[in-house]
């Protein structure tokens, strides 16, 4: 149902967008091409099992653990700025 001046089925296109965009900016930050054979922060020999798994990998899984703990910086605003939003 629409409201106002938006169209039927806008909430949901927002929401897909939204996914969209995440799944966009996941995928950029995904390693790509040759394996590093040791960790790029602490030295350590990546396991050659990691290595296969994900292609360009360059930290070990503890550093890459750390790394993924630190907060992104990815604010989560919503840049399509609907009315819902900007109420809250």
């Amino acid at each position: 149902m629409a409201g106002g001046w938006s169209k039927d089925g806008a909430v949901q296109e927002q929401i897909d967008s939204t996914v969209e965009d995440a799944l966009a900016r996941s995928r950029r930050q995904l390693p790509d091409g040759e394996s590093a054979e040791r960790c790029d922060e602490c030295g350590d020999p990546i396991p050659q099992a990691r290595r296969e798994a994900i292609r360009g990998v360059r930290f070990c899984v503890t550093c890459q653990a750390e790394r993924d703990r630190r907060p992104s910086g990815h604010s989560g605003y919503n840049r399509r700025g609907s009315k819902d939003s900007q109420l809250r």
